[in-house]
């Protein structure tokens, strides 16, 4: 083992929505920053998504096998790069409502409640939200909470089509909305990520080191156990031992528990920080349903996300409770999340025969339904040996396929004044399969009870002194809009607590 000859003050792994916004927040400290990436740059050419065939399942997919419950491999939807999975995401960057924060009775159970409120959350949704350039508008939502700020940049304006759309939409007493979206509008990559507004700015300040295709494999604590004191990663086929005051894992909710399992030893048996047994489980990603409309006339099939419904997130007259968060795909040439459902675009063949594919995707209109899954501890992540599960059976599924079903008779309804839809005949619908893991979170929740949670209300382990988690893993629960924007925001919020106690 090669033994770095540095000892830093920080030591990021992961350069995603959490581990890049923390190291933007805590580079001007003029502290030791060593950024740890297992990934490297992404080239130009694939993050814009125009220029490639998002088809192709495996184009997006990481080198490795994961498995399912029925231990059936698969190849995860994940990206290694500088970034992280804010490369591939869709931009979509919504605040969580106040009442998510909250106790929440759903049909099959309980949302329990945060630790921390909409409010000490707020701030840093601003910061967030100036940081990754975020167009909006926040008028036509009622659930949309309060902001202290406007959205500093305005909506941007819709394709002809969904504009349309969103008017007969709102002519039903609805209230479509204007998506929220983290944009650069640069022509060969549109989509504000982490790179581009965490770690590009992070390494203009000269105390800050980035290692590439560096892939941490495990954390060494002190005799005691109590302090980590060295981050184990491997480069080039070597490995090298990393030594630092403070060490923060952001690898994404699946691969943050699967480290800190890998990372047991004497003092931790069953993981590091995991004392409570919680490392791993109550992971959630919610559930998601692609929606197609048929259309008569053609669209460029590459246009950006931009509505969102939220009418029946709290549920409606005939259903008490929560359903969830409706929202446009985008174009189908280029919604990578989209291109894992299964196949819809082959369903459609069968009424639009002699249609190619990339026919296809520009006479449709796609929808994503998504709905808040619940946390259980049986849903989770654990490895055995060098292998990696993924436990996890769905639940608040009648939730779910009541908002589906709201869906499609808003758009039966809205079709008859429009006339360039097949008006009614069939909606085809796909659920994602498992190898898509938009939205992780939950695996190390966050908490003021040790015996229950993993993390305190800082994202400190309870177990181990300076060791600190910082993507979707402290989520105590889901919601049913992404979480990116939330964990953006309490990196900020984690970074002005490392400032204070540490800058």
């Amino acid at each position: 083992m090669i033994i770095d000859d540095q000892y830093y003050d920080f030591i990021i792994i992961g350069t995603g929505a959490g581990g890049g916004t923390l190291a933007y927040k805590l580079a001007p400290t003029g502290k030791k920053i060593l950024i740890l990436e297992r990934g490297d740059f992404m080239p130009l050419e694939e993050q814009n998504r125009s220029n490639v065939d998002i088809f192709k399942r495996e184009r997006y997919h990481a080198p490795e096998i994961w498995y399912d419950t029925a231990e059936e491999p698969f190849f995860p939807q994940m990206n290694y790069a500088i970034g992280g999975n804010t490369k591939i995401y869709g931009a979509a960057l919504l605040r969580l409502r106040e009442r998510d924060f909250e106790k929440v009775q759903h049909q099959e159970g309980v949302s329990p409640e945060w630790c921390l409120k909409y409010s000490d959350f707020e701030p840093y949704y601003t910061e967030a939200e100036q940081l990754y350039k975020v167009h909006g508008q926040a008028t036509s939502d009622p659930t949309e909470p309060f902001h202290s700020q406007d959205y500093p940049f305005e909506a941007i304006p819709q394709e002809p089509q969904i504009a349309e759309i969103y008017n007969a939409i709102a002519q039903q007493g609805l209230h479509p909305s204007y998506l929220p979206l983290g944009l650069t509008r640069q022509d060969d990559d549109p989509t504000n990520d982490s790179e581009v507004s965490g770690i590009v700015p992070a390494l203009t300040h000269p105390n800050v080191t980035l290692k590439t295709n560096a892939k941490v494999v495990c954390l060494h604590t002190n005799p005691s156990g109590l302090a980590v004191k060295g981050v184990e990663a491997e480069i080039a086929g070597q490995s090298y031992l990393f030594m630092g005051e403070i060490v923060v894992v952001a690898c994404g909710a699946v691969n943050s528990a699967a480290l800190l399992l890998h990372s047991a030893n004497d003092r931790h048996p069953q993981g590091l920080a995991n004392s409570s047994g919680q490392v791993g489980r109550n992971l959630m990603k919610s559930l998601m349903t692609a929606v197609v409309q048929l259309s008569t006339k053609p669209n460029s099939g590459a246009f950006q996300r931009s509505i969102y419904l939220n009418d029946f997130y709290w549920g409606d007259p005939d259903f008490p409770y929560p359903m969830g968060h409706i929202q446009n795909s985008g174009g189908l040439l280029t919604d990578i999340i989209f291109a894992e459902a299964p196949p819809l675009l082959s369903v459609l063949a069968k009424f639009m025969p002699g249609f190619g594919l990339k026919q296809l995707a520009t006479r449709s209109i796609g929808w994503w339904v998504q709905t808040e899954d619940l946390p259980d501890p049986n849903n989770r992540v654990r490895i055995d040996g060098n292998k990696l599960y993924i436990d996890y059976t769905p639940n608040n599924i009648e939730a779910h396929d009541r908002l589906v079903y709201r869906l499609t008779e808003v758009l039966k309804t809205i079709e008859k004044r429009l006339d360039s839809f097949q008006s009614g005949k069939i909606y085809p619908r796909g659920e994602v399969p498992i190898q898509v893991m938009a939205n992780q979170c939950g695996t190390c929740r966050f908490g003021d009870d040790p015996a229950t949670t993993v993390l305190n209300r800082n994202c400190r382990t309870h177990d181990v002194e300076n060791l600190y988690v910082v993507d979707g893993s402290f989520f105590p629960s889901n919601a049913s809009v992404s979480p990116a924007l939330t964990i953006i925001a309490n990196a900020l919020r984690v970074g002005d607590h490392l400032i204070e106690q540490f800058g």
